[in-house]
């Protein structure tokens, strides 16, 4: 008993117990805000479809369009007077909060943004709750971790703690809450962060049991897997989900893109993209909301023709694409599992007309579409498998969702590299593997630096001619092609002097070049490839279309790596200048703005010393990037023209500090913004 009380006193059981008391409070506050934020979306429901709605329609039908259009007004002055600008949409912040700035999110923003995604839902946009729900959770534990100054790797624990509590809270579904974090947020199964998720998603599904039962999401038939004559249906069903889920992720981005080049104030994009799906919405109702009450109908075996289920799919998936594009918050979780039950469905519908003799499931098809979607969706394959498997409570299930979540998964990331999550990231330049930023040479694709339209040689050239081809190009080695322009072999001057040496003569480059070639696409890191040419010991690889292996496209030199590593470096500065943006803004309130400022020759500050220049008192310039180099200022740190300064500031500060770095000739650039600071390093 002594040696316990001497434990407690000197914290040795304390200390250990911390990280999962923290886990177990954040678990079960998500539990909470979950449910509040559940019945948020039920009243906002009642409010724009019960009682607008039944007020306007006396009117005419076509009204149930002006319900997307009113909720879309009242978000957008949410989004642009109470959140603002956000770099990331939904779970992708997160993930880049983890990787660059220790876990550490403006949880300051998250009452306004939950209160803007309940109105969205409940005012017919096509968007999801899961994904605010993760953020309810992710923001409580990274709240948790900064108040107590806690370490990065505690502050991550709690983060990827909160969202697995998030996913457990919405889908009633514990586990797949657990590996969500895992295989998404954290990126790794962390021994030292998985105590804490296991204790939160605990946590938060008991509190969810207690008040709403053990009824998952929605309700699922059970299923019986007839014959192994089913497979080869599943596997079609998975290559069409992987099709299904790569557009999904470009139509999303694609829509993004064309309301960010729209010229018009933040709050009137929501409303025409309500206005959009309120059209929809008449002819369509199923895409207003999240869509449950289809993917019950669905589920329960209710019968719709082939051709409603696919013009509701690709209505769908137009819709959350313009419902996030345009500005309304929500998440894309949810619609990915409705675009799988509409295509399950209807594939299963036309199957039964083409092969009537065999006992297909409609509702089990549907629900393998679920699975299988998602997981090429968000790249968790883990995390759909399990999340079906909670809901049906059901192991028959697992043979058939296992395969076609894998078929799905590897077209998925055939057709598009990059998941709903990390596409934003690596369109800034961001690539992460296991949570965390890639190797140096692995942010670079063969693309960027191979040679284009290289010189070649060809199968019928003599021996003097391709000696001289070498030796006015400067090469020690070509690319060999046939009468076709195909991709044959390499030539390389060891060739031409081995023949040589063999007093051989007559003979063409066909005859002594090296046909056993190792070859390299151009999608794929450079990490990967001069790996590949070490192991090999060759200076040079061609590069080929992955699509047709015979067509070359470029060619890889050893001496491509300069440029390369020059080019890694800069991506590199870059994002260390990006992180301590992200954890700037994360630490700083809501009154002040972190920017991006470029010093222009000829300004106040060219030349000048920081401490000899007469700045605003409401203003900290926190780090500077030069070329390839992160500087942290000091009083005697001259400013160069190109210089990229990162200021904290107030807004009423942050003129005066442009006018400063602003050309004093009068032909001044316009001010960047962080978004378009960010490009342009990424394109540098």
């Amino acid at each position: 008993m002594r040696n316990l009380l001497e434990r407690l006193e000197s914290r040795q059981l304390y200390e250990p117990a911390l990280p999962l008391i923290l886990a177990g409070l954040v678990g079960l506050a998500s539990g909470i805000g979950v449910w509040l934020f559940k019945q948020g979306i039920v009243i906002a429901r009642w409010i724009f479809f019960d009682q607008l709605g039944g007020a306007l329609a006396a009117y005419g039908d076509w009204t149930v369009a002006l319900l997307p259009v009113s909720g879309g007004l009242i978000v957008g002055l949410i989004g642009a007077f109470l959140v603002g600008h956000e770099r990331h949409h939904g779970v992708a912040g997160i993930m880049e909060a983890v990787a660059l700035a220790g876990g550490r999110l403006r949880y300051k923003r998250v009452p306004a943004k939950i209160l803007a995604a309940a109105l969205s839902i409940g005012s017919g946009a096509s968007v999801g709750p899961e994904d605010p729900s993760v953020q309810i959770g992710s923001n409580l534990g990274s709240m948790a971790g900064q108040v107590l100054r806690l370490s990065d790797d505690r502050v991550r624990a709690l983060v990827a703690s909160g969202a697995a509590a998030g996913v457990a809270a919405a889908f009633n579904a514990p586990i797949a809450g657990v590996f969500f974090a895992l295989e998404i947020i954290l990126g790794e199964i962390s021994v030292g962060a998985l105590s804490s998720i296991l204790v939160a998603s605990v946590a938060s599904s008991i509190f969810t049991q207690a008040v709403s039962g053990p009824q998952p999401a929605f309700h699922v038939p059970a299923y019986e897997f007839g014959s192994i004559l089913e497979l080869p249906f599943y596997l079609v069903l998975g290559l069409l989900a992987g099709l299904v889920s790569a557009l999904y992720v470009r139509v999303l981005y694609l829509a993004q893109d064309v309301f960010q080049s729209w010229k018009a104030p933040r709050w009137v994009k929501p409303v025409a993209a309500g206005l959009i799906v309120g059209l929809t919405g008449i002819f369509l109702p199923q895409v207003f909301g999240v869509g449950y009450e289809t993917l019950e109908q669905i589920l329960a075996n209710q019968v719709f023709s082939a051709g409603f289920l696919l013009a509701l799919l690709a209505a769908k998936l137009l819709m959350t694409g313009i419902s996030i594009g345009g500005g309304f918050m929500g998440g894309v979780f949810a619609p990915s599992l409705f675009l799988g039950a509409v295509l399950g469905a209807a594939f299963c519908t036309l199957a039964n007309l083409l092969f009537p003799g065999l006992p297909l499931a409609t509702p089990a098809f549907a629900m393998v579409g679920m699975g299988a979607v998602l997981a090429g969706a968000v790249h968790a394959p883990l995390t759909a498998i399990l999340l079906l498997f909670e809901m049906t409570n059901d192991y028959r299930i697992i043979l058939p969702l296992m395969f076609a979540v894998v078929i799905s998964l590897l077209a998925a990331e055939y057709l598009q590299r990059d998941s709903v999550y990390t596409l934003g990231l690596a369109r800034k330049g961001i690539r992460l593997e296991r949570g965390r930023d890639v190797e140096v040479m692995q942010a670079i694709t063969v693309r960027e630096v191979m040679a284009q339209d290289p010189p070649t040689l060809r199968v019928t050239d003599s021996l003097t001619q391709a000696a001289a081809v070498l030796d006015r190009t400067r090469r020690h080695g070509l690319p060999v092609l046939d009468e076709k322009d195909r991709l044959v072999g390499m030539c390389t001057i060891h060739d031409l002097d081995l023949a040589r040496s063999d007093g051989k003569t007559g003979l063409m480059v066909g005859d002594v070049c090296t046909r056993d070639l190792i070859t390299a696409f151009p999608d794929e890191t450079l990490g990967d490839v001069l790996r590949r040419m070490s192991t090999h010991d060759i200076g040079r690889i061609p590069v080929v279309s992955r699509e047709d292996p015979g067509r070359l496209v470029g060619l890889l030199h050893r001496r491509d790596l300069i440029r390369a590593y020059n080019l890694a470096l800069s991506r590199r500065t870059a994002l260390r200048h990006r992180a301590q943006q992200v954890r700037l803004g994360a630490l700083s309130d809501e009154q002040v703005h972190i920017a991006e400022i470029v010093v222009e020759e000829n300004s106040a500050c060219d030349g000048r010393r920081v401490q000899d220049i007469s700045w605003p008192l409401d203003c900290v310039i926190a780090t500077i990037r030069r070329g390839h180099r992160f500087l942290i200022p000091h009083g005697g740190t001259v400013l160069h023209q190109g210089d990229v300064l990162v200021v904290a500031t107030e807004e009423s500060a942050r003129s005066e500090v442009e006018r400063l770095c602003r050309s004093a000739t009068g032909d001044a650039r316009t001010p960047h913004s962080s978004t378009e600071m960010r490009d342009r390093v990424q394109e540098q």
